[in-house]
């Protein structure tokens, strides 16, 4: 059979997207993480309507176990895995919320847990990752190889690899938000999903576009960061050098070799933002709407927000995915809006 990855699409043959991630693959992860991840709110708020000229809705990931969307993957996989084999170890690699998430969900199924995390991480997301109970070997993120890394730890140790968001599992469980927010507000007209390695984006766009096929599903990733962007354009993944932005979990240098062409068919586009906008968005959720989210998860809402697509009038679905900020840093990001 040939590689799922390059697979065409003729007449009734299941299409690329299919062979890799099904709906029936998201309801399955919906069974598997029912009770163990939070059913997080949807949010509105007419203040930021008014800003954005749309109808938005935020569902709110920030609030999720381990502080971002990442715990469904990750429990979805290790659990599955756990339904197939044993094993006593997981190896991880991710610069912050897939490590805490990693962690959190090794600790509730008894394995042990090490993590690939990158020197600069956030402090936050690396002290959280260890009070998880996690190992953490650092590398540096601009020379080293976190893949590499990992699998030279997961050959060692015969443990078992999650990854941050090229697996089917990991798509799947990530799907799962989505579908929640769909059924609370069925009839939106865009979905508008953070892009790093494209898991999340993925997932989402799979259930979306099952549960409500005429919607527009749009990525969001910093302007510096613009990897997936550049990929949808030439047809085919583009590597770029680790992208430099305050949104740590958006640093991905290339989109996923599974996640790439359930992307290419289920996206509209990519959208852009700059690290000025995620902050002055992060600011006007944190003041008017009194929620907290980080620079990647808000990068969705500041597309919105700033108009990078006609949403005039429509129904918007936005991701905030993630809520894990260091108070320092947050500091920080307050004080360049306050000047």
């Amino acid at each position: 059979m040939s590689d799922p990855a390059t697979s065409s699409v003729h007449g009734s043959r299941l299409t690329v997207h299919d062979r890799i991630l099904s709906w029936g693959d998201i309801e399955e992860a919906r069974r598997r993480i029912g009770g163990v991840a939070h059913r997080t709110p949807v949010m509105h708020s007419r203040q930021f309507d008014e800003a954005a000229g749309a109808t938005v809705f935020f569902k709110a990931e920030n609030l999720q176990r381990a502080g971002a969307f990442k715990f469904r993957g990750a429990y979805n996989k290790i659990r599955a895995e756990q339904e197939r084999r044993s094993f006593s170890e997981v190896v991880a690699y991710s610069s912050g919320n897939h490590a805490q998430a990693v962690a959190l969900v090794s600790k509730l199924l008894g394995v042990k847990a090490t993590l690939v995390m990158p020197e600069d991480a956030p402090p936050a997301k690396l002290a959280a990752t260890r009070g998880y109970g996690a190992d953490v070997v650092l590398y540096d993120r601009y020379g080293g190889d976190r893949e590499e890394i990992g699998e030279k730890l997961v050959r060692e140790r015969g443990a078992l690899l999650v990854p941050p968001f090229d697996d089917p599992l990991i798509m799947a469980g990530a799907g799962t938000a989505t579908a929640e927010l769909l059924e609370e507000v069925p009839d939106l007209d865009f979905l508008v999903v953070p892009v790093s390695g494209g898991g999340l984006i993925a997932g989402s766009a799979t259930a979306a576009k099952h549960l409500r096929p005429e919607i527009t599903v749009y990525g969001v990733e910093p302007e510096t960061a613009n990897d997936t962007a550049q990929s949808l354009e030439k047809g085919e993944r583009v590597a770029i050098p680790v992208p430099r932005t305050i949104a740590d979990g958006l640093q991905v240098p290339s989109p996923g070799r599974l996640t790439f062409p359930i992307i290419q068919e289920t996206v509209t586009r990519v959208l852009l933002v700059s690290d000025d906008e995620m902050i002055e968005t992060l600011a006007w959720t944190l003041e008017r709407m009194k929620v907290l989210v980080e620079p990647s998860g808000i990068a969705g809402a500041a597309a919105v927000k700033h108009r990078k697509a006609d949403f005039a009038g429509k129904k918007v679905g936005v991701i905030w995915s993630g809520g894990n900020l260091d108070p320092k840093r947050l500091a920080t990001f307050l004080g360049k809006v306050a000047t």
